[in-house]
């Protein structure tokens, strides 16, 4: 088990406890996944060492780019385009291709629905207040609310308003009762009350493109960023699910829009 270092000062959650706090400690081989201790991190080390190898090559190999046209020869072609979840009840295969076609969210579980639902609306708003400023008052973010509760209604109202085809078929009004309920449980990692960053998804999911994913999803529901889409992202992701590009294929980070950071 790798040492905990010191943390960057951000506020970050706890993966053993989910205690959110600005002086957590990294794992120093993962670089990602933060613990208020020793302790806690030796309580989440059976669950986190099933993807701290690989999330500690993916943040190697990211680091590696130098140019938006760059790739990098894999030296196991074979080598998948995704890392496994280590949360989901029923991973799906090719998650870009379904993004693009509008099926992501038809085939999964009712549980695994909620979560990705309330963690696009997580993602959605951390990202609107790092990246633009952006609080709203119905958001744990504003500090004037204990739950993101009301805010993810809205959301929802939106998602079922203009939306409705990319939620599953069994969706209803007693599903969406159930999916809000799980965002009030404050022992789920889905709670409302807590405002996970990037880092944290990865963690938590055990996949390096997990919070591509969620932003991807999040703009089908809310929209483009400065006039921009993942629309060019997404069709790269596509090649590689498919096999045209090597999955490691890198792309440099400072080119691509805040949307879509892998």
């Amino acid at each position: 088990m790798a040492d905990a270092v010191e943390n960057d000062g951000g506020n970050h959650t706890c993966g053993n406890c989910s205690k959110t706090s600005t002086s957590l400690k990294r794992c120093s081989k993962c670089q990602t996944e933060r613990y208020c201790n020793r302790d806690c991190q030796k309580a989440h080390w059976k669950t986190h060492k099933k993807v701290c190898a690989s999330l500690a090559n993916a943040a190697a190999g990211a680091g590696s780019s130098t140019s938006s046209s760059s790739t990098s020869a894999s030296s196991n072609p074979a080598e998948p385009a995704s890392f496994p979840d280590n949360v989901l009840d029923v991973p799906v295969p090719n998650p870009f291709t379904r993004l693009d076609n509008g099926t992501w969210l038809h085939g999964r579980s009712e549980r695994d629905t909620y979560r990705l639902l309330i963690d696009t609306y997580r993602i959605r708003t951390m990202d609107e207040y790092k990246l633009l400023g952006k609080v709203s008052s119905d958001s744990v973010l504003s500090k004037q609310v204990s739950s993101s509760i009301d805010g993810f209604k809205k959301f929802m109202d939106k998602v079922e308003r203009e939306h409705r085809h990319l939620l599953p078929k069994w969706w209803s009004d007693e599903k969406r009762r159930e999916c809000e309920k799980r965002g009030l449980d404050d022992n789920a990692w889905e709670s409302l009350r807590r405002a996970p960053e990037k880092a944290d998804f990865v963690s938590h999911y055990g996949q390096p493109r997990m919070p591509m994913q969620l932003r991807m999803f999040a703009e089908f529901m809310c929209g483009q960023w400065s006039g921009q889409d993942g629309k060019g992202m997404r069709e790269l992701m596509m090649k590689i699910e498919d096999g045209s590009l090597p999955w490691n294929f890198h792309i440099d980070r400072s080119q691509a829009i805040p949307v879509v950071h892998i």
